[in-house]
């Protein structure tokens, strides 16, 4: 089989294309990052959005960003709440604000908004985390002021919340990533706090009837985030070798979650790193470990089944860094187009044995030859020169 026999042109035909030959319509339509920072990925990402909202229906997008601070954004785009510079710079974690495509997309998102009754939603759907979490207070706090009551306080009162939460500097402590002796994840107010969440996550399914669907929908992010954070700064405070392996499982975990919670919102495009979006486990080496985990679509597409596709990116010159021709981005590079769409299981048949690429950016993550047959699509671009430099 010849490889282009496989592929088509990455356009909005071809999305569309793409789709009726899923064997159903997905819920959550992941759309991967082999690479962040990627101007050119970025344009065809909001080409791809546009196309899908003017033509297939869809109506949300998430990123890979804090989960709270998305609210921001979701703000702005619904009601024009702020302004675009406020919403680029509060809106977005991972220094995300930054890029001028993303910037485009709230843009255009707002436009649209103002011109339709049916409204676009944004979420981000990473946890308030990195390497470290942030602090527990603004998703109790929120969540303890949407069930604002007898109830509440009979759990905790404002007062010995604050107590117990402390200064938001312990809790975000960057050093506790390489140094668990300085997380408080396991001290006796961090257990407390634990069932404190737990407590007012229930009481919320008891109060769900007198909140608006809004306020539940945004007590319940509040809940599963607050109990999500502390779960992870608990880990963050283990000394066993299988801590890295726990926090970004844990992770993924609160990411599938917030995805879960996305795709009651009708048809999404998700944006985030392959590792992320990917149906197989993720694998990664750190420092003397490779660490392995299910990652957000694994965990996803076991909940969503059909309902959940993912195409995942990949480039050819990424930078200087050009593929060998034995490589799978060195035989997609041969195809005639600048940007292709292939069906990634025809792809595994038409190939034998490729090589693994072994690229010089230490931020592109290659294709893997033997995980083709766990992905849906592969939207691929021949070049990818606009990189921002990270680290």
């Amino acid at each position: 089989m010849d490889i282009k026999d496989t592929a088509r042109p990455l356009d909005g035909a071809g999305v569309s294309t793409f789709l009726r030959s899923l064997p159903a319509k997905p819920q959550l339509l992941g759309l991967g990052e082999a690479r962040h920072f990627v101007g050119e990925l970025g344009e065809l990402r909001n080409e791809i959005f546009r196309h899908l909202v003017e033509h297939e229906g869809y109506r949300s997008f998430a990123i890979e960003s804090d989960c709270l601070m998305g609210l921001v954004v979701d703000d702005y785009i619904t009601t024009g709440a702020g302004t675009l510079d406020d919403v680029m710079e509060r809106g977005f974690s991972h220094g995300f604000g930054a890029s001028p495509a993303n910037r485009e997309l709230v843009r255009w998102m707002r436009a649209y908004n103002e011109g339709h009754d049916e409204k676009l939603r944004f979420f981000g759907f990473d946890g308030p985390l990195e390497y470290w979490a942030a602090s527990p207070r603004q998703a109790l706090t929120a969540l303890y002021a949407l069930l604002d009551g007898p109830l509440p306080r009979a759990v905790v009162t404002k007062e010995t919340l604050d107590t117990l939460l402390g200064p938001d500097d312990r809790w975000s402590n960057e050093a506790t990533a390489m140094d668990p002796s300085q997380s408080i994840g396991q001290s006796a107010d961090a257990q407390r706090l634990r069932l404190i969440a737990d407590d007012l996550v229930a009481l919320l399914d008891t109060q769900a009837p007198q909140l608006s669907a809004e306020d539940r929908e945004r007590a319940a992010l509040y809940g599963r985030t607050a109990i999500g954070l502390l779960r992870y700064h608990y880990w963050m405070a283990d000394m066993s070798p299988a801590r890295w392996t726990r926090l970004s499982a844990l992770r993924d975990a609160m990411m599938a979650a917030n995805l879960r919670a996305v795709a009651e919102h009708g048809p999404a495009l998700v944006f985030a790193s392959n590792l992320h979006l990917q149906r197989n486990k993720s694998s990664m080496s750190f420092g003397d470990q490779t660490l392995e985990w299910w990652s957000a679509g694994a965990i996803t597409a076991t909940h969503l089944g059909d309902r959940y596709a993912f195409l995942a990116s990949a480039f050819g010159t990424v930078g200087d860094d050009v593929p060998s021709p034995d490589t799978v981005e060195g035989l997609l590079s041969t195809l005639p187009w600048d940007h292709s769409l292939i069906d990634a299981r025809r792809l595994a048949e038409a190939i034998t044995r490729p090589a693994p690429r072994i690229s010089h950016d230490f931020a592109y993550f290659p294709l893997d030859p033997a995980q083709l047959d766990m992905i849906d699509g592969v939207a691929f671009l021949k070049q990818a020169v606009r990189l921002k430099k990270l680290g």
